[in-house]
């Protein structure tokens, strides 16, 4: 097996322990993305020297040596941020965001930025500058959105790990679909400081930068590394990183839940929340069936800020240039045009709404501050599909995912894990999203959910 489908903590060691130079890894990771690349579409800015010359430098740091992808919509010095759009062609940053800053701190070899839909306002990665991303499972279906490219990515075994960003699902989501790990953590945990577009306004509750891998233990890795506080970054949490093992998450109930009793799921979907019950009670946590009562109204103030607000927010970007735009863009800007307009008022009222059903939540978590349930309705979908026929109900395209976006109004901690498969042979990850900064006790117990069913490399990796 290529030392590239080690986990991250795994080439760390072996880095450490000299048994690999960061050179040598540097270059398996470069043959995979030379041979791999054309197929998965996952990568758009890579320059082989450009990785050998970091690689050459002695580095120190806690993840010194490890190859790494970043999300084409975070800043990156010296690499292509476009955020899909061919409007952006050509832009390069001047400066790291804060996290790349982070990496590169630490001793990271960055590898280069990954493919995302056009200002990442869809669930599937495509966009008119490289077209779509496919998934390492099979190449006939998506690796999701808008982290698509970096899930790809890592799941191939052309970098070790990463980072997405995640303002409705957008690391869990291709976690799910490429058979991966992420972590969508509290907003200001993970320094926010330049992501394009910025997470201002709404999107500094809705959105952050998280950490993605092919095992949670990467994930605890970086996010370790790249959590704390942020002086300049208005939204950062003065919150240290805090150790929780197994045996202090087993002291939180657990509520689970199959569905949201409005949008249906697979019955692969179900089987793999049960299953995942199943071990966390084995295992000792209390783990009883419960679902937050609030969870629409919460999706219904996320849909007004992230559709609307979000269409709101680029009209100035993209008027007089319409022509330019993807079709996957101009999919979301029909969906959000279909809406009557946000009046001042009708976003004011929004905003009081946000707090108030916030409050709700937790106030319904209180007595399971852990919950586990789906994260999305479907697996992986063919490239284009936008509706599925699910216990005899139609289930369209937004409606599937609506799993992942509560806790990005609540912004809270969730993390994905991968647990099962589906009848076509595509994975199948469930979700543990806690209350506010408790973004390490969600990953105790994802966790101890990875170490019942473990990790499977997909099936491209293995070529």
């Amino acid at each position: 097996m290529s030392v590239a489908l080690l986990s991250a903590v795994e080439q760390l060691t072996l880095l450490r322990q000299g048994n690999i130079s960061p050179l040598e890894l540097a270059e398996e990771h470069i043959r995979r993305i030379e041979r791999m690349n054309p197929v998965l579409n996952a990568i758009v800015d890579f320059d082989a020297e450009r990785v050998r010359a970091q690689a050459r430098v002695s580095k120190s740091g806690s993840l010194a040596g490890l190859p790494v992808t970043v999300k084409s919509s975070i800043a990156v010095k010296g690499c292509k941020c476009e955020i899909g759009s061919t409007l952006n062609r050509g832009s390069v940053p001047d400066e790291d965001a804060e996290v790349v800053a982070r990496l590169r701190a630490a001793g990271a070899t960055l590898l280069g930025t990954t493919n995302c839909p056009e200002f990442l306002m869809a669930y599937e990665t495509d966009n008119l500058l490289y077209g779509r991303t496919a998934n390492p499972w099979n190449l006939d279906y998506s690796a999701g959105g808008s982290s698509g490219g970096e899930a790809a990515a890592i799941a191939a075994g052309m970098s070790a790990a990463g980072l997405g960003s995640d303002s409705g699902g957008s690391v869990r989501e291709p976690a799910h679909f490429c058979g991966i790990c992420s972590l969508k953590p509290t907003p200001g945990r993970v320094p926010g400081r330049g992501h394009l577009p910025p997470c201002i306004g709404p999107f500094s509750i809705l959105g952050a930068i998280g950490p993605m891998a092919r095992t949670i233990g990467d994930v605890s890795l970086l996010f370790r590394v790249l959590s704390g506080r942020d002086e300049v970054d208005s939204v950062s949490a003065p919150v240290v990183f805090r150790e929780m093992s197994t045996e202090d998450a087993k002291q939180f109930p657990i509520g689970w839940f199959e569905d949201d009793g409005i949008t249906p799921v697979t019955a692969e979907t179900r089987q793999a929340v049960r299953d995942a019950a199943v071990t966390l009670e084995r295992r000792g946590f209390t783990v009883r069936r419960f679902r937050p009562e609030s969870l629409e109204a919460a999706r219904k103030v996320w849909w007004k800020f992230f559709v609307q607000c979000g269409e709101m927010f680029y009209a100035p970007t993209i008027r007089g240039r319409e022509m330019k735009l993807s079709p996957i863009f101009s999919e979301f800007l029909s969906i959000a045009r279909a809406e009557a307009p946000l009046s001042a008022e009708s976003l004011l009222e929004a905003w009081a709404e946000c707090d108030v059903v916030r409050g709700k939540l937790l106030a319904e978590m209180k007595e399971y501050p852990l919950l586990l349930m789906p994260v999305c309705a479907t697996p992986a979908f063919r490239h284009g599909e936008r509706e599925w026929m699910i216990d005899g109900q139609i289930v369209r395209y937004l409606d599937a995912m609506r799993y992942t976006q509560w806790f990005n109004l609540l912004a809270a901690p969730a993390v994905a894990v991968p647990v099962g498969r589906s009848t076509k042979g595509l994975p199948i990850g469930i979700q543990i999203a806690g209350r506010p900064f408790a973004d390490e006790m969600v990953l105790a117990v994802a966790a101890a959910i990875e170490n019942e069913f473990g990790y499977v490399s997909s099936p491209i990796a293995l070529t």
